[in-house]
């Protein structure tokens, strides 16, 4: 049985890492597995030559504002697979790792999936005030929303495109990570599988205490609002 596959990446001047990024997606074996592979590029804006690196690699790119959550809401939109797989473009993610979580979807018959990435994280991929903010929004999340989360804050996800009818996402930035984790175990078929993460290739863009503040109070405002 054959299935349409997007494999959806926000990018914004990553350059040095995107070519890796891509190179580092297991084309041959999700064809093997039966997956028709789409690679789209939701780009911020880029001034450097991340669109024309993506592009020679084959993605196909679609320009849009800066803003991780209207990236990813617009790339839901423009996505053409059943299946959707999201990774961030500074080669942090396992992108090796997909048909494995492909199968674990399918076998469990899955509509979303959300990775780990303290499970196995290569030492120094995170700052330590990073990861001990990552921690505080896990908390948080799992205690506003009752649910048992190991990382709240993961930008792997696997997520059927027929159910994104059925969660409601609004947020423009960061919070957009935690947001569709509590739609999602809230409303679907959900699980949170073990994972990795290595150390990101090039600046980071995180603004750790700006973006950290602004998905806390996110978190007690969904609470707030319902």
């Amino acid at each position: 049985m054959k299935f349409n596959l997007t494999i959806l990446i926000p990018s914004l001047n990553e350059e040095e890492p995107i070519g890796k990024t891509l190179r580092n997606i297991p084309l041959k074996e999700l064809e093997k597995s039966g997956y028709q592979t789409e690679v789209l590029i939701i780009d911020g804006g880029s001034t450097d030559h991340t669109v024309k690196i993506a592009k020679d690699f084959g993605a196909r790119v679609i320009s849009t504002q800066q803003g991780y959550g209207w990236q990813y809401r617009l790339g839901f939109k423009k996505a053409k697979g059943d299946i959707i797989v999201t990774a961030d473009s500074d080669n942090s993610y396992p992108m090796e790792k997909i048909p494995k979580f492909l199968e674990i979807l399918q076998k469990e018959n899955l509509n979303f999936i959300s990775t780990n990435r303290f499970a196995n994280m290569e030492k120094g991929a995170m700052w330590p005030l990073n990861n001990i903010g990552n921690k505080i929004l896990t908390f948080f999340t799992n205690i506003l929303f009752g649910l048992d989360l190991k990382d709240s804050q993961s930008g792997m996800w696997l997520i059927r495109k027929e159910i994104l009818d059925k969660i409601k996402l609004v947020s423009h930035g960061m919070s957009l990570s935690q947001e569709i984790k509590i739609e999602a175990f809230a409303k679907l078929k959900a699980k949170e599988v073990d994972s990795s993460y290595s150390k990101r290739i090039g600046r980071v863009k995180l603004r750790m205490f700006r973006d950290g503040w602004g998905n806390l109070c996110h978190l007690f405002k969904k609470r707030l609002s319902g």
